[in-house]
């Protein structure tokens, strides 16, 4: 073959190769992602499944998340991410994938973030790594839910205007109304939709001064730390990473206003008469109604389920003595009315009933009566004042035993509040009736109005009897209004502290309502240094409760061949203490007696143990007991004792298994090394409030 068919197989060898992929046109395009913020719900995007990328530090937004595995529509998509391990904290691609609503979502804790039960959504969404499968393409801009149109009512004819929604990709507007509801599908690119817009202006003299808005309620999440393995303990350990952050020092409370809500109001000083007609206006009948003009399209009526960010059962006790008289009477249930309004009252927000107490209490009407603000008016406009004394404990007694239950409409999930209405000071002690009320999970606001001056204390029968009756002496569960005439002032802040459920701290929860005893093996095969890290993990347990007498309390007990009592329930009753209380606990050494540790914790631990509390028992411990542990761990359950076993190293695992409640997987867990232990601190806590909410409230 001459050099020149040489050169010329070369050359057409080489064009041949160079266009196999002329300018790499054969490459699969690359997917692209659009990015989204941490705020962004599932239920806002109109796409039945798409790919989005999340930022970083989404968790620190605390942006809500409702459900697990499988979530409410109306959650972040970041943060529902992050609960289920798809994404870490640093943010990544996520796949959503729309679904059918669920009848109801479980809250949990999980990777940093705490996900909110809520009942029946319509839609609910999965998430899943964010790498399409092979020959899958998604969507490379998201295509959003357009705001529902409203309207407003007007005595002027109906004007139209014609809105376009965004569409995926450009196209030329139509001309066409289109009257069906807009409903979560697949997005139509082709063109944009038309709607019809009816603008209305508001009908002078309509409106009444109790519809005023009320600020949003900024609500706060539950701040759940990182369980890493902290350090202050000495003793001699293995290396540990010592920058970790050290306990929680208990909670803080900022001190709330003085409960005087005429601070708040900056309108000059009036006469009584011109508070009266200011605050209430006078008693007239309903304005007439007039009918809509021929022009004007009947608009239809659309049911309020309440405000979801308000969900609490309330019961209202209204003074019926007659030191109050009739005209404060009505005052007080213009008051009562102005509270419904405001509170907007619905089967998925605040539900509201009334007790009026004199000699005895007597229920209005209960939680299950009226499910919307608009049926409570003329309900409270009808009340008849009792009469009588005002007996506020025999009240707070009658609500905590009858009226916050199933069958008065009690939901369970939703914070008990009672709110009590006094005028001057009650004609019996509250301070029992009350603490017996809180315990069982309500949480008790009192409302005074012209309390006693110095002269007139010395008729009250229970001294500060406030601060006696509410959970918390910080002003936030009192107000002490001055006047009759200054109540109304006090309604818009009593609503937002009674919807900031968050500060309910008497609410009956998973974190407040326990009895935790934990036994620990002292024996000498644990060590001064893995017996402090024993105790490091049973404060990082302790601290993720609310700990109080009325809230969650602890005692602990140490066990060799004999057992020592190192506190009791109910001896520390503040967080800060109970945490310094566990880091002064000597180490003991000696042999091991489980099961006999166990029947002294329940001797003299569980038998003190209030009735309305969870009785809760951790055992830790990290070798065969030298004692039978059946018979112990077996009379504790039948005295409703919930018992955890924790072993490390050398424990037994049949007698871990005797120890624990059933099932053994949510109560029974094994760590090979005493460092490890700080690991099932999440897991824990998870089981202990799982366990709560499956169970029915009150």
């Amino acid at each position: 073959m001459s050099k020149a068919t040489l050169t010329a197989v070369f050359i057409a060898f080489l064009l041949t190769s160079s266009g196999a992929k002329p300018n790499g046109k054969n490459k699969k395009p690359k997917q692209a992602v659009p990015a989204i913020e941490c705020d962004m719900r599932a239920g806002k995007i109109n796409l039945s499944e798409f790919i989005v990328k999340c930022p970083a530090n989404c968790r620190e937004t605390k942006e809500k998340v409702y459900g697990t595995g499988v979530f409410a529509s109306i959650s972040s998509i970041c943060n529902a991410a992050i609960h289920s391990g798809v994404i870490t904290n640093s943010g990544g691609k996520v796949i959503v994938t729309k679904m059918a609503g669920q009848m109801i979502y479980k809250g949990s804790f999980a990777n940093g973030v705490r996900s909110l039960s809520l009942p029946n959504r319509r839609e609910s969404f999965s998430v899943s790594v964010g790498k399409p499968k092979k020959g899958v393409t998604y969507p490379s801009t998201l295509v959003f839910v357009p705001s529902r149109p409203t309207t407003v009512k007007t005595a002027s004819p109906v004007t139209e205007a014609v809105e376009t929604e965004p569409s995926s990709t450009a196209a030329p507007p139509t001309t066409t109304h289109v009257t069906t509801p807009i409903t979560t599908a697949p997005p139509i690119t082709t063109s944009a939709k038309p709607r019809v817009i009816n603008h209305r202006v508001p009908e002078a003299g309509s409106s009444h001064p109790y519809f005023s808005s009320v600020a949003p309620f900024a609500r706060r999440d539950w701040p759940h730390p990182a369980y890493t393995r902290p350090d202050w303990f000495s003793g001699t350990r293995r290396p540990t990473d010592s920058s970790q952050s050290v306990p929680n020092t208990g909670s803080k409370w900022s001190r709330m206003s003085t409960g005087d809500p005429a601070a708040l109001d900056p309108r000059p000083d009036n006469t009584e008469y011109e508070y009266q007609l200011y605050n209430f206006g006078q008693y007239s009948p309903a304005p007439e109604h007039k009918p809509p003009s021929e022009t004007s399209s009947p608009v239809p009526e659309v049911l309020s389920q309440g405000d979801s960010n308000c969900k609490v059962d309330i019961a209202f006790l209204m003074d019926g003595s007659w030191s109050i008289g009739k005209r404060r009477f009505e005052i007080q249930k213009d008051f009562l009315v102005g509270v419904s309004q405001v509170i907007n009252v619905g089967v998925a927000g605040p539900m509201m009933g009334i007790i009026q107490y004199g000699d005895d209490p007597v229920t209005e009407f209960s939680l299950k009566h009226f499910s919307s603000s608009i049926d409570l008016t003329p309900a409270i406009s009808k009340i008849v004042q009792k009469g009588g004394l005002s007996n506020v404990g025999k009240a707070l007694s009658y609500i905590n035993k009858h009226f916050f239950s199933d069958a008065n409409g009690n939901r369970g999930g939703a914070p008990n509040v009672a709110v009590v209405l006094v005028d001057g000071w009650p004609t019996d002690e509250v301070e029992e009736a009350s603490r017996l009320a809180r315990e069982s999970g309500i949480n008790i606001f009192f409302v005074t109005i012209e309390g006693p001056d110095e002269n007139e204390k010395q008729n009250v029968v229970e001294t500060n009897f406030v601060d006696k009756a509410v959970c918390r002496t910080n002003g936030f569960f009192s107000f002490p209004i001055m006047s009759w005439f200054a109540l109304r002032k006090a309604v818009q802040p009593l609503v937002k502290r009674v919807c900031d459920t968050d500060r309910l701290v008497c609410s009956k929860t998973c974190l407040n309502a326990n009895d935790i005893a934990f036994v620990i093996d002292g024996s000498s095969s644990v060590g001064t240094g893995n017996f402090r890290t024993v105790l490091q993990f049973v404060a990082n347990v302790t601290q993720e409760f609310e700990i109080s007498d009325t809230d969650t309390r602890v005692g602990i007990v140490q066990y060799t061949y004999e057992q020592r009592l190192e506190f009791a329930f109910g001896q520390y009753n503040n967080k800060a203490d109970l945490l310094n209380a566990i880091k002064r606990i000597n180490y003991w050494s000696g042999g091991t007696s489980t099961g006999a540790a166990i029947t002294f914790a329940a001797d003299q631990l569980f038998s003190k143990s209030k009735p309305n509390k969870r009785k809760i028992m951790i055992v830790i411990t990290d070798g065969r007991s030298y004692d039978d542990v059946r018979a112990p761990a077996l009379a504790v359950h039948r005295k409703g004792v919930i018992a955890y076993s924790i072993g490390i190293a050398w424990a037994a695992q049949d007698e871990l298994e005797y120890i624990a409640t059933d099932p053994d997987r949510d109560h029974s867990f094994f760590v090979d090394e005493f460092d490890n232990l700080y690991k099932y601190v999440p897991k824990i806590i998870h089981n202990i409030c799982n366990e709560f909410n499956s169970q029915p409230r009150n």
